[in-house]
């Protein structure tokens, strides 16, 4: 099944805010109702709505969101473009990585490259979990493909993969918005509540074997 929101990464700018893939309290009480709305329908709009205000007179206004994201990445005075534009994606990204009901143990193919990539499953948890608490400040914790395997990795502010050439297969906000009303400062019960319970495996395969 292909992630909802794909019109937002496929198609040329002017952008419009995709829809959650699920409800507003489908990943409570991991994810609040509160926290949910306020996320996607502040944060994430306000994101999307910037790119477009600022990709106007520019090269990027036939653009698509990647396209403006590794045009920009590195160039300071389109430092503000970029920003916006890969939280748009990003976004989009960590929305699609949960599902209500998901976390727990994977099976079968992506269980296999957890095994291989990590060494077990607890692993990967402790591994993941470890980037996602100790990013400094504002930021995402990564799954990435790497060759044949997987590997985490972190990211500072709107930094994501793709504008480095890398492919992403999970991600974890770990901006203080995307947890702060339901935990306050305990990044680290936000983190474990994601990993056990809405991490979105089927999601996570379809990007390794794309």
């Amino acid at each position: 099944m292909e992630p909802v929101g794909l019109n937002l990464i496929k198609s040329t700018a002017p952008f419009e805010l995709p829809p959650l893939p699920y409800s507003y309290t489908a990943l409570s009480p991991s994810i609040s109702e509160k926290t949910l709305s306020f996320h996607h329908d502040k944060h994430h709009r306000k994101y999307v709505t910037t790119t477009n205000e600022l990709i106007k007179g520019t090269q990027y206004e036939k653009s698509t969101l990647e396209q403006i994201i590794k045009g920009t990445n590195g160039n300071a005075e389109m430092q503000k473009l970029f920003n916006n534009a890969s939280q748009a994606w990003n976004h989009w990204f960590y929305w699609n990585s949960l599902k209500p009901g998901g976390g727990k143990t994977p099976e079968g193919k992506i269980r296999q490259i957890i095994d291989n990539s990590f060494g077990s499953y607890d692993t990967f948890v402790k591994e993941f979990s470890s980037i996602a608490i100790e990013q400094f400040g504002s930021g995402y914790a990564w799954i990435v493909k790497d060759g044949e395997r997987l590997r985490a990795i972190k990211t500072s502010n709107a930094e994501n993969p793709i504008a480095m050439n890398i492919m992403p297969v999970l991600a974890l906000d770990v901006w203080e918005h995307s947890y702060y009303l339901d935990y306050q400062n305990k990044r680290q019960d936000y983190v474990m509540a994601v990993i056990s319970n809405c991490l979105n495996w089927e999601f996570a395969e379809m990007n390794y074997l794309s």
